[in-house]
């Protein structure tokens, strides 16, 4: 029951932003509400049934390994392992969990209502309460006023939420769940800037209409390498297989004949929709030449009949659907249990956004997920984690906790918003990474855990477990340099079912790790004490000594990189009337106020002659200064 009526933080939304901005804030010890429209819709999973994927994955152990939530709960719903990429280098490898749905919100209730400081209420946000220029606090429908020093602002797909199912159309923050109303307009007249974005979902399938035989089996991988270091490798629940379909002429032919019966097509919906996780509308017109697009039919738990086909997201009329799945081998009997839908919601310009996630307008106002313009779980979660954090930070007069491009998938995640925007709904991948061979999977807790721990977001038997590990690991990199293999104390029969060939002068192993055809399990063979070193360490290592060259390349790029971040550009530095920057470049610099000469020279028309000019131009004021960071 609800007990006060002042907090020092109010997170507004529930889901996978929401719910990482209120643990964190009251985990740091903050007195933290969070308030959504429906308790039992906490950490919702709105869309597919999983956590992770390309550049997502690297998303989803970044917060873990900072101390956030969403791992470890991936961890303990997860009914399908897969490391994806394997077959590429090592920088783009990422984690994608099947999971139980109905296992990762119940996971998640249970882990909020053990964190002190936070209390959860079921109720709607109207407006807030702002003084010059400040949050101070919100206004709710059913308890009315409520002071605090800090608001996170969550609300997903909710505001001004609009379901469409072809010509049928209805306010919804998503299937049978009301929107939000009255807070947008209160924020519109407050002058921030919205845009609207469409995203969508797929028809649910009743698992007993659908014939697997005719459907290619997907398991997942023997191993398991948990997202969370709290998870243990044997905790995960009983795994299954997913199944992979095919669209075809036929199913097309539907989809064609039925385009003006779709909300997409009709012109009903107007909002920008998600490029890369298409509709399968979209797929059809854009790629007319493609003979079939694959559907991959996934569980959406262990407890339940519901399957989801990723890959057949539509608005189409319900009866269009049924036809459309139906004309899809091992789908000619399915069943649909939910009808899929298109969904258009507001998101603000995240240009508004400093880079510690506070509006630039509303001080003390953070804001985190979809409301930014980004789709998928694993964005919304990463900005909930750093909203909450600086949250707490700002209450206390604490410098922002901002991660650069080089250290974090979500450095480069937030960067992107706050300093390019965006005109369609952002989803992370490997591809926008810069220094992605620096910031791997494999080597995230070495990045961020000791910031995590520092936070009061890693306790210290966690951080001690993971200083033991970075022992083994650097112990067992100088033991392979030292180690050496010698001409005829080793069996040839072994060198040859390596690869490597007879030795014709002494060996390291690191030296012959450094070697293509050599994996780090192979060196058992020459070498037992290498059988004993644990699974995670072993591939940090082979790693290391593989790319050392290419890392040490990158790491070069990177302290030129850090050069431009750390040319701090003052707040009050006025960019009119100087000498060589045109019109637009100074219009954008003005309104964007980037906050160094590194974040300048990301700005789309920002030239690289104008970042030298405007070096030049800071150093002559004299106002060069040294980045000064938490992290």
């Amino acid at each position: 029951m609800l007990n006060k009526k002042k907090y020092d933080i109010i997170v507004i939304g529930a889901g996978h932003a929401g719910l990482e901005a209120a643990a964190a804030a009251a985990r740091m010890g903050c007195g933290t509400l969070m308030v959504t429209l429906d308790l039992s819709k906490i950490a919702e999973l709105s869309c597919n049934p999983a956590i992770g994927g390309i550049g997502k994955g690297q998303l989803v152990r970044e917060v873990a390994a900072l101390g956030g939530l969403m791992g470890e709960l991936a961890d303990e719903a997860c009914i399908q392992f897969r490391l994806l990429n394997t077959n590429r280098g090592a920088a783009v490898r990422s984690t994608r969990m099947q999971v139980d749905m109905q296992q990762y919100r119940r996971a998640a209730q249970t882990r909020l209502s053990g964190i002190s400081h936070l209390e959860l209420l079921e109720d709607e946000v109207q407006d807030l309460i702002i003084d010059q220029g400040a949050v101070r606090g919100v206004r709710l429908k059913g308890h009315g006023p409520m002071t605090c020093s800090a608001v996170v602002l969550a609300p997903g797909t909710f505001f001004h939420g609009l379901i469409h199912i072809g010509k049928e159309h209805f306010s919804g923050g998503r299937w049978q769940d009301r929107n939000s109303e009255l807070l947008p307009q209160q924020l519109m007249a407050r002058g921030l800037k919205f845009g609207r974005f469409k995203t969508g979902t797929t028809p649910r399938l009743d698992r007993k209409s659908i014939d697997f035989s005719r459907l290619i089996e997907q398991p997942g991988d023997a191993d398991f390498i948990p997202f969370s270091r709290q998870s243990s490798e044997d905790s995960r629940l009983s795994q299954v297989s997913c199944y992979i379909g095919k669209t075809n002429a036929v199913t097309h032919r539907i989809i064609r004949n039925n385009l003006k019966r779709s909300a997409l097509y009709s012109g009903r919906i107007t909002g920008t929709g998600v490029r890369y996780c298409p509709s399968v509308e979209d797929k059809v017109v854009k790629f007319p030449d493609r003979e079939s697009h694959h559907v991959f039919l996934e569980p959406e738990g262990l407890n339940t009949e519901w399957w989801y086909p990723n890959g057949i997201s539509n608005s189409l009329p319900r009866e269009v659907q049924e036809t459309m799945v139906r004309s899809i081998a091992g789908l000619e009997q399915a069943v649909i249990v939910q009808t899929g839908y298109g969904i258009e919601h507001d998101y603000i310009d995240p240009t508004q956004l400093e880079p510690s996630l506070q509006s630039k307008l509303i001080k003390g106002l953070f804001l985190a997920g979809q409301i930014n313009g980004t789709t998928g779980y694993e964005e919304a979660a990463a900005q909930g984690l750093m909203a909450g954090i600086n949250a707490v930070r700002s209450i206390h007069a604490e410098e922002a906790v901002i991660l650069d491009r080089s250290q974090a998938y979500i450095g480069v995640l937030i960067d992107d918003l706050v300093t390019k925007g965006t005109m369609e709904p952002y989803r992370m991948f490997t591809s926008r990474v810069e220094y992605r061979l620096v910031i791997r999977e494999d080597n995230t807790n070495e990045r961020l855990t000791p910031l995590g721990h520092s936070l009061g977001l890693v306790n210290d038997q966690d951080y001690a477990l993971f200083m033991d590990e970075e022992k083994i690991v650097q112990k067992e990199q100088l033991r392979l340099r030292r180690t050496r293999l010698y001409p005829g104390r080793v069996s040839d029969d072994i060198l040859k079912k390596l690869g490597a060939g007879q030795l014709s002068e002494p060996l390291t192993l690191e030296e012959l790790l450094r070697r293509p055809e050599i994996r780090y399990n192979e060196l058992g063979w020459l070498d037992p004490a290498s059988a004993k070193i644990p699974k995670n360490v072993r591939t940090r290592v082979e790693i290391n000594v593989k790319y050392e060259g290419y890392i040490r390349r990158q790491n070069l790029e990177i302290e030129r990189f850090k050069h431009l971040e750390k040319m701090l550009i003052p707040p009050e530095f006025e960019y009119q009337g100087l000498p060589g920057l045109s019109l637009e470049i100074v219009e954008k610099l003005t309104s964007l106020r980037p906050r160094n000469l590194g974040q300048a020279g990301r700005i789309s028309g920002v030239t690289p002659a104008a970042i030298t000019l405007l070096m030049l131009y800071i150093k002559k004021a004299g106002s060069k200064f040294s980045a000064k960071g938490t992290n």
